[in-house]
């Protein structure tokens, strides 16, 4: 018993060592990809998982956040222990990235919502070009390529592409259905493809969350907080493990998932559908309806203001592209330092 908490102990400091070891301008750096999360998440559509899916720090990030699920780290964080509970967790990743999400949320909701709601052409040809390069980026990290990989790759594919096109149920006004709610949602924003604010939609609890925020309605909120904690380490705590032992079949489905979510960010759309009330009255946000239903459309080229949108669209797409392909030949010339540094820490802890 006492070599196996010796063992664990060891184990702990290995990691409290890698992790200490990160940079100022490495914190800088996923501080930066945090703002890039939180702006994905106030866009319908595109999820804070697919900006960790793109900018390489998704299983990094998954197995963060497994960490907090861990009997240790809640046995440590009740009795207030905090230096032991901080050696367990990934703390110089999960903080410089969590208070970039809360920067972006703060201070880059205004601008997005403005491109959202009077350019959402040039908004969603930008988001379609990041993720048109990220699945060619996420390709490669694939180690061996089957019929099996091929199969995943399709199936996550066409069950994104046909969840995006589901239209909101009605659901119960209970106290265990917004715990449940928060969980999915919760579930959806780390997943690559699934916007969590689109699950809202889906559940028909959208307005309720709108109205829970707006009237303070702390009881509601705490349900839905609640079921979002436990939905976030519990889904970490299964990816983790399907990284682990089914990588590339992992990986191949996240890869669908990207490439189903194509539908939700085509640039050209006309709303056909909007949310309504029991009394059949538009259900309005920011005073404005809240759509559920779209449909993808051609662009006009008929007329030269036409053209001219589809060609800066088209840039914009490039200019999307090109940023993830950048970010990614910068990741590869300072893998070959990182895994260095790892391999030293490796060596020095045993």
């Amino acid at each position: 018993m006492q070599q196996e908490v010796h063992e664990k102990t060891a184990v702990t400091g290995s990691q409290e060592a890698e992790w200490s070891n990160r940079s100022l301008l490495a914190m800088f750096g996923i501080f930066l990809r945090g703002i890039a999360m939180g702006a994905a998440d106030i866009v319908p559509g595109v999820s804070g998982g697919t900006m960790a899916f793109i900018f390489g720090i998704y299983e990094e990030l998954i197995n963060s956040i497994k960490t907090i699920g861990q009997r240790e780290f809640i046995d440590a964080a009740l009795h207030l222990r905090i230096r032991e509970a901080l050696s367990m967790i990934n703390w110089t990743f999960l903080i410089p990235l969590g208070l970039g999400v809360l920067a972006a949320i703060f201070s880059l909701a205004g601008a997005l919502e403005y491109f959202l709601n009077h350019q959402p052409v040039y908004l969603w040809s930008f988001f379609f070009g990041l993720i048109i390069a990220s699945v060619i980026v996420i390709a490669g990290r694939i180690k061996k390529w089957s019929w099996g990989v091929v199969a995943a790759v399709l199936l996550g594919a066409v069950g994104t592409y046909m969840l995006v096109s589901l239209v909101p149920a009605q659901t119960p006004d209970t106290w265990w259905f917004y715990i449940l709610t928060g969980a999915l949602a919760s579930c959806a924003m780390i997943l690559p493809g699934i916007s969590g604010a689109y699950i809202l939609v889906m559940l028909g609890k959208y307005q309720s969350v709108l109205s829970a925020v707006n009237q303070r309605d702390f009881l509601t909120l705490a349900l839905i907080a609640f079921g979002a904690a436990i939905g976030l380490v519990t889904f970490a705590q299964i990816l983790s493990w399907l990284f682990k032992r089914y990588h590339d079949i992992t990986v191949a489905v996240l890869i669908g998932l990207l490439l189903g979510s194509l539908r939700k960010v085509w640039p050209w759309k006309v709303d056909v559908q909007w949310m309504t009330d029991e009394g059949g009255q538009y259900v309005l946000s920011h005073g404005e309806r809240i759509v559920t239903e779209q449909l993808n459309v051609w662009p006009d080229v008929s007329t030269q203001a036409g053209m001219m949108e589809v060609l800066l669209a088209l840039a914009l797409a490039a200019l999307g592209m090109g940023a993830v392909l950048l970010i990614e030949r910068i990741a590869s010339r300072n893998g070959g330092a990182a895994t260095a540094v790892s391999a030293e820490t490796s060596s020095a802890s045993g």
